[in-house]
């Protein structure tokens, strides 16, 4: 167990793109798709920082950056209101089940609660499980009955 007392959380600096390209990574590699990572850290510059497209917080036991979460706002024509959606969320392996990702996640409810955000959102890959019982500790309901489309950037270009 590390101690938790030296967990920081706070908002990425512009210095930090690399890190958070690092982060990015690490979550491709653990859902088995790093092949599909083509971000680089001025990209992520300009959309974090010039574009304002997402946000990032990450979290640091001293020094050493353990987690990652990275949002965008969407909005819920029948609520009426802006939304947070969680794009990616992460915790270093050895970090885990330590209560990083509970106070990262509690972070971002209070991002979510000061921006008046109507519900905050997320997907998970179906298949892990570890995510799954998290979020439904966290009292997240799944939603069982959307299916996710998508048209990729390829499939854009075409239509």
């Amino acid at each position: 167990m590390i101690d938790t007392s030296a967990l920081v959380i706070r908002r990425a600096k512009e210095s930090d793109c690399g890190t958070v390209l690092d982060f990015i990574r690490k979550i491709a590699e653990y859902e088995h798709l790093s092949d599909q990572v083509v971000a680089t850290e001025s990209g992520l510059f300009q959309a974090i920082f010039v574009q304002h497209d997402c946000q990032v917080i990450l979290a640091f036991v001293g020094d050493l950056p353990v987690g990652f979460a990275l949002f965008f706002y969407n909005f819920s024509t029948f609520k009426g209101k802006k939304g947070l959606y969680l794009e990616d969320f992460y915790v270093e392996k050895e970090y885990r089940h330590q209560g990083i990702g509970k106070q990262l996640i509690g972070y971002l409810i209070q991002i979510a609660k000061a921006e008046h955000c109507g519900r905050m959102e997320w997907t998970c890959l179906d298949w892990n499980q570890s995510a799954i019982d998290f979020y439904s500790s966290l009292g997240a309901k799944p939603m069982s009955d959307w299916t996710i489309f998508r048209l990729d950037e390829e499939t854009l270009m075409h239509l």
